[in-house]
């Protein structure tokens, strides 16, 4: 059997279904009206449409939000609803997700119909409130729900108990798409099929949320890669010159890497309507002016990151014997924290909660991993906290600062609660299949390419190889924290293998003999060709 055969049959793919898995059928989609309220929902934008009310689609300011917001504000558009407002909240004024005040500022506008997105399913006092001033709301959501439902019009979330819907997974996009190809079958306006011109958001939207990219995710993000790359968008088209993003080599990481981080940063650092007036305009020198701003954001991003993560590393230290690490300061970003937050988990292998004091009022971000659910640790500390929750991997929490200390016991208690164990282990990589080295070439690189698109639930394969010796090595970086190895395997094969800000276990020495788990993949330079492994992790025998 062949390296790239073993791969396939690691991962559960076999000659029956091989097709499907390279080539997913889009006709193949879930029938939208299995989400549980999605009748409920369109009967009343038909209601709507027939009397031309006045609609706010309430969004957020991720891509995941922001992408789904776009996503039904030109399809109401298409549909024929004339007067369709958007509203983004701001991150540092408003916080996540629906507020009464932002209701009451709505409601001025004279809307008759909110349509959140990627938010409204905790929402009960705000939706409540909105009923009582004449306002009702659909909700389109996909994060944790109650058990009992806010009292909105509808409420289409596949995370609900009742779901019949058989993929439960979408992202926030995801299921606002759904709501669009419902409405295709009571509207005119966007005939079927032309909704695949909406993928290429619900493509950006569902990889940046990192979602698990199988059963319907796979096949939006799949088709929404060739939309992307003959997008009609000039936002989006701006974004990936000033990302340096090939349309036509476009994959999943130029999403995750390159048009993911320069639209989050406008939230970040400022306000996200800025992403979101760069995918919703037609005027390309405009588009070219909001993807350069975005450009200039991510670039101050990543400096206040590194600031902040300097800063959190000292602090950890007064923490390092605690399960789950949580850390504070007075001047940081929580806007930025929660990506401090998964390199502060990547490197001391713990869930961790970074966060903002602002005064009486704290705000911040968690990372986890394995069998520790964020999300939970957060609800488990309910009498501490004024706002919180997202996902098992990824939650935001808004607390009193006065409470810090007591929820960072609580949060350990809630950890030691569940007696988990080996959970350092979960971070390392697994390898799909072992191979010797003569068996990596470039055209197992490219059949690696058909399986695209890799993200979570589809990660790039990982293969190991034992036994190999060291010949070279080589530091690199202004501060020498990469470096690239020279390794040879029994067959007397040698390839490069390199590693970017290298952990010091990296640093091994000539004469060394180790395993090594790794992706393979092709370098190019200087137009030379040369199959090249990127080090994942590493045994020294």
């Amino acid at each position: 059997m062949s390296l790239f055969d073993r791969i396939l049959s690691a991962r559960g793919i076999d000659p029956s279904n091989i097709a499907d898995f390279f080539h997913p059928d889009y006709d193949s989609a879930h029938d939208p009206f299995l989400l549980p309220d999605m009748t409920k929902a369109v009967e009343r934008l038909v209601l709507a449409l027939g009397k031309q009310e006045h609609i706010t689609i309430y969004g957020d300011y991720d891509i995941d939000g922001l992408t789904a917001t776009t996503v039904l504000a030109d399809s109401l558009n298409k549909f024929g609803f004339k007067t369709v407002d958007v509203y983004i909240p701001n991150r540092f004024v408003e916080g996540y997700g629906l507020t009464v005040d932002a209701v009451d500022n709505i409601a001025a506008t004279g809307a008759q119909l909110i349509i959140t997105v990627d938010c409204g399913s905790l929402s009960h006092k705000e939706i409540t409130h909105a009923n009582e001033i004449g306002i009702d709301i659909i909700v389109t959501d996909h994060h944790n729900v109650a058990l009992v439902q806010p009292s909105a019009v509808a409420v289409i979330n596949p995370k609900r108990a009742d779901n019949r819907y058989p993929f439960r997974d979408l992202a926030g996009v995801g299921v606002a798409f759904k709501l669009v190809q419902a409405l295709q079958t009571r509207l005119a306006g966007l005939p079927i099929g032309q909704e695949k011109w909406l993928l290429d958001l619900v493509a950006l939207g569902t990889v940046c949320d990192v979602v698990t990219l199988v059963d319907e995710n796979r096949t939006n993000v799949y088709w929404g890669l060739k939309v992307l790359a003959q997008t009609r968008r000039a936002g989006l088209r701006a974004l990936m010159k000033v990302s340096g993003v090939d349309p036509m080599n476009i994959n999943a990481r130029s999403l995750g890497f390159g048009l993911g981080p320069r639209m989050n940063a406008a939230g970040r650092l400022e306000t996200a309507q800025h992403a979101l007036d760069m995918l919703l305009t037609e005027d390309v020198g405009v588009a070219l002016d909001k993807a350069q701003h975005l450009d200039s954001l991510n670039i101050a991003r990543r400096s206040d990151q590194d600031e902040i993560l300097k800063q959190a590393e000292v602090m950890v230290q007064d923490y390092v014997n605690d399960p789950v690490l949580v850390v504070s300061s007075p001047g940081w970003n929580h806007g930025i924290v929660g990506i401090v937050a998964a390199k502060l988990m990547e490197r001391y292998k713990k869930p961790t909660f970074v966060l903002q004091e602002m005064g009486e009022e704290s705000k911040g971000s968690a990372r986890s991993y394995g069998d520790f659910s964020a999300a939970d640790a957060i609800r488990a500390s309910d009498s501490l906290i004024k706002k919180g929750g997202g996902h098992k991997y990824a939650a935001g929490v808004s607390l009193p600062t006065v409470n810090i200390g007591a929820f960072r016991d609580s949060v350990n208690q809630f950890y030691k609660s569940l007696n988990l164990s080996n959970q350092q282990e979960l971070l390392l990589p697994t390898a799909d299949t072992t191979a010797d080295l003569s068996e990596l070439t470039e055209e197992l690189v490219s059949l690696i390419a058909q399986m695209e698109p890799f993200g979570n639930g589809n990660p790039q394969p990982i293969i190991k190889t034992d036994n190999l010796l060291v010949m070279k090595v080589r530091k690199m970086g202004s501060d020498d924290q990469h470096v690239k190895i020279d390794l040879k395997d029994y067959t007397g094969r040698t390839l490069q293998f390199v590693a970017f800000n290298a952990p010091d276990q990296f640093f091994v020495s000539i004469g060394d003999r180790l395993n090594a788990w790794y992706q393979v993949g092709v370098n190019e330079w200087q137009g030379r060709r040369s199959v090249e492994c990127r080090l994942l992790h590493l045994e020294i025998q």
